[in-house]
């Protein structure tokens, strides 16, 4: 497996950022709808936007992506908004690679702390196991915050 990082958006991820969040099967089409207008303000925005991607590419096909940002009035925590690895390269260790290489990226800019959120409910059970075995800690859980029965949980992870 030929695995290359790239860090600068380009037009094409629109789709494979599209393609790689519907795959998984997680997310709602409005949530799609975001993880995919993060991108087109990146492209026509610039940095300006604070958004900053990843992309993991096997033998030229993107597999993967993060999007990460600074938090608005902290000088060192960032909000890792998105990771996401498409359903026909999961299990190939591609994500854990790929959270490093973000890592790297948010400490050449600052960070030393970044913080994940996801979902209580069953469903989510693989993305808490996935900070759960990169040594994210689960820092807070806001009850019943999405809807009745489904909480937002804060996994932090110090990496400066």
């Amino acid at each position: 497996m030929n695995l290359k990082f790239r860090t600068i958006p380009e037009k094409r991820d629109i789709q494979s950022v599209r393609d790689i969040v519907v795959s998984t099967g997680f997310f709602y089409d409005h949530e799609v709808e975001i993880a995919v207008e993060l991108v087109v303000e990146r492209l026509n925005l610039g940095e300006v936007t604070d958004y900053y991607f990843v992309f993991a590419e096997v033998d030229g096909v993107t597999a993967a992506y993060s999007c990460f940002g600074p938090i608005t009035m902290s000088q060192t925590s960032y909000d890792l908004y998105w990771i996401a690895t498409h359903n026909d390269f999961r299990g190939k260790g591609i994500g854990k690679k790929l959270l490093e290489e973000t890592f790297n990226q948010a400490r050449k800019m600052g960070c030393k702390i970044i913080i994940a959120e996801t979902s209580g409910l069953p469903h989510y059970a693989p993305t808490r196991g996935f900070y759960d075995s990169t040594d994210f800690i689960l820092e807070a859980r806001l009850k019943d915050f999405y809807a009745e029965g489904d909480d937002k949980l804060f996994y932090t992870k110090r990496i400066g």
